[in-house]
């Protein structure tokens, strides 16, 4: 079968992961929180941004690679951390962290995965990011970092735009719980879903793998709609900032900043990258659109900035890039592509995405990710109206 015919886009991927996924695991997915304006928005603003393309350039194959935190990467995306990604299908932290070793992109593995680092540092190619809940014990949080570091983790990543949790209404109303249990009702959406079921009857019911040693006999206590990252998580300050730099050697990155004023204190404290990030919606739903905040955040910094919420295609990433992103990460992306067609999902998907960043580039006539034209708000443009 030709993947490419069948499945051209990232949207094809969406919509062949929505029929093979059980309602309540599609919802976990896909959903923001409140009415899900902010991933909308997140939508609409980079369908605003345009670039102007160019003729007569002759022929050229551009050159993807980028190089971010002294690393050069053949492709300029890499994977975001989902939690629980072991949900979405079996085994999925390890197929995207072989999928991106293959690929010599980052992944970035949660600390809320379904799998720990022991299990996923194996297949880890030199890119491996682990993203960090901020922990309230300092123990707790000591020995994670030191996990990260054993599995071949080398750069930090702490997640600070999730002070308390959010509400995911429609997660809500699917009825999932943590840990997963099967009721009637969710027993009957498994039915309709035959190979998740199947796939992860042979696999089990996945657990967050990370944090089971720190919280043994006290999820008792938690509501059902909770996990056990919140009997640990802290809302972190500047302080815990400087802690964790104090305490982690290799390169550190703040994700979740929207506010230039934050990137500015983030560079003041030693901080590597900046990750610019509404967290795709699904925190608080009166945020900007990430390729809003983008800009202004860029002229407050010189330190690299990464970028998600939003990207779909190739040509979402050259806007990303174009307005001052220096690499984008994607998380539902892979997560789509791997509920649809399994661990070969991944490596289409980043196929998708190549062609389509080559195909744009060769129309704006642009050879690197460097040259790319000056955007515009295609809002902006006002229809041609001829005169005959």
């Amino acid at each position: 079968m030709d993947l490419h015919a069948r499945y051209p886009a990232l949207s094809d991927l969406r919509i062949r992961a929505r029929r093979r996924l059980p309602r309540f695991i599609w919802d976990y997915l896909d959903s923001g929180t409140g009415d899900e304006k902010t991933r909308a928005r997140n939508r609409s603003a980079l369908d605003r941004i345009g670039m102007m393309p160019a003729v007569l350039g002759g022929e050229m194959t551009p050159d993807l690679s980028t190089t971010l935190l002294g690393h050069t990467h053949p492709l300029p995306f890499g994977i975001a951390p989902v939690g629980m990604s072991g949900l979405i299908w079996p085994d999925a932290e390890g197929h995207l962290a072989r999928a991106a070793a293959t690929h010599g992109i980052p992944y970035c593995l949660s600390t809320v995965a379904a799998q720990s680092p022991e299990d996923v540092g194996p297949h880890l190619g030199d890119h491996g990011w682990f993203q960090l809940y901020p922990p309230r014990d300092p123990a707790v949080r000591a020995d994670l970092l030191e996990r990260a570091r054993s599995a071949g983790f080398s750069t930090l990543v702490l997640t600070v735009d999730v002070p308390v949790a959010s509400r995911r209404e429609r997660q809500t109303r699917s009825g999932l719980t943590h840990p997963p249990r099967l009721t009637p009702r969710l027993f009957g959406q498994v039915a309709l879903r035959p190979a998740w079921a199947l796939a992860t009857i042979r696999s089990g019911m996945p657990r967050m793998r990370t944090l089971e040693k720190y919280v043994d006999g006290k999820m008792a206590h938690l509501p059902p709609t909770a996990h056990v990252g919140y009997l640990l998580r802290t809302a972190p300050d500047w302080d815990y900032v400087g802690w964790l730099r104090d305490h982690w050697d290799g390169p550190f990155i703040l994700k979740g900043i929207l506010r230039p004023q934050d990137a500015t204190k983030a560079q003041q404290a030693g901080i590597d990258a900046i990750w610019v990030s509404n967290h795709a919606g699904r925190q608080f739903d009166g945020a900007p659109a990430s390729i809003d905040a983008l800009p202004a955040i860029r002229a407050a910094t010189n330190l690299p900035l990464i970028f998600d919420s939003g990207i779909e295609t190739g040509l979402d990433i050259l806007r990303a890039l174009r307005l001052g992103a220096d690499f984008v990460m994607m998380g539902r992306a892979f997560h789509y592509g791997l509920a649809a067609l399994g661990p070969k999902g991944i490596d289409h998907l980043i196929d998708v995405l190549r062609y389509d960043l080559l195909a744009n580039m060769g129309q704006l006539g642009s050879r690197t990710l460097r040259d790319l034209p000056d955007h515009f708000d295609l809002n902006a443009i006002q229809p041609v109206v001829s005169d005959t």
